[in-house]
């Protein structure tokens, strides 16, 4: 995909807070000192994700550290959400570069979280992951159809990452005033915030499996159309050749028989 591409993708961000979260970017994005440049805000939304690894990690000292792994999906909004918005407001985008750096980065970030949310006494290491795996396959899916579609879907159902966030945070919270009580299930036992985890895990999955069959059928719908009007251009292509061909045998054929009409007369003629 090249720089035009980039530039010219149908860009979906249809979440549930994008009343909010746009005029909020919007005027940071107007506000922020000359200084602040798209790179530090994505570098400030990585060392967040640092800051939420390691604060998930250090529940197990205090659960005290909670706030400060929320402080930190707070910080990531800012750094995330604003690099690309302040990148378009200055008009100093680089399309190629910053989908780049920003997925990269955005891959990385989800690989600290979900290892230290699986790090605290609060979620079991394998639920974790799993809610990882599922990040990872909607992320993987997006990219599939922004190269695909020319379509950047960041949101699927009115949820994208801030969403994400805001369900991270507001888990948090619960735990740390109410606990993290347990119950039994026929699979064991089961935590709180292990319940949580695998409810977003589960929501991700059916996204994924949604997006993944609807827009799979959609292309292919495309992909026949395209192929339906190929082959109908090459049989009109045929049938013009046909038709040219034809022309030139009847051409030939009509100077053959002038030409033998001519010899016979001079020989009458004789």
């Amino acid at each position: 995909m090249d720089e035009q591409q980039l530039k010219n993708h149908q860009r979906i961000n249809d979440i549930l807070f994008g009343p909010l979260e746009r005029p909020a970017l919007a005027w940071l994005a107007r506000k922020m000192p000359a200084w602040v440049t798209p790179d530090l805000l994505t570098g400030i939304g990585f060392a967040a994700s640092i800051l939420i690894f390691v604060s998930y990690w250090l529940t197990s000292i205090s659960h005290y550290f909670l706030w400060l792994a929320s402080f930190g999906f707070i910080l990531n909004w800012f750094g995330d959400s604003l690099d690309g918005t302040l990148a378009r407001y200055r008009k100093i985008e680089r399309p190629r570069y910053g989908f780049f750096i920003d997925h990269v980065t955005d891959t990385f970030s989800e690989i600290l979280v979900f290892i230290g949310i699986g790090l605290s006494p609060y979620v079991d290491f394998r639920v974790a992951l799993i809610g990882l795996i599922s990040y990872l396959n909607i992320s993987i899916l997006v990219y599939l159809i922004m190269v695909t579609k020319g379509v950047f879907k960041i949101s699927l159902w009115k949820i994208g990452p801030t969403e994400i966030r805001v369900m991270a945070i507001l888990a948090n919270t619960i735990v740390f005033f109410v606990g993290n009580p347990a119950w039994i299930t026929p699979l064991g036992e089961v935590s709180l915030y292990n319940t949580i985890v695998l409810f977003v895990a589960a929501l991700l999955l059916v996204f994924f499996i949604y997006e993944a069959l609807h827009t799979g059928s959609e292309l292919a719908r495309e992909d026949d159309f395209s192929r339906q009007r190929r082959e109908e251009r090459e049989r009109l292509r045929e049938a013009r050749r046909a038709q040219k061909e034809h022309e030139k045998m009847m051409r030939k054929a009509r100077k053959a028989s002038a030409s033998r009409k001519s010899i016979t007369g001079g020989i009458s003629s004789d």
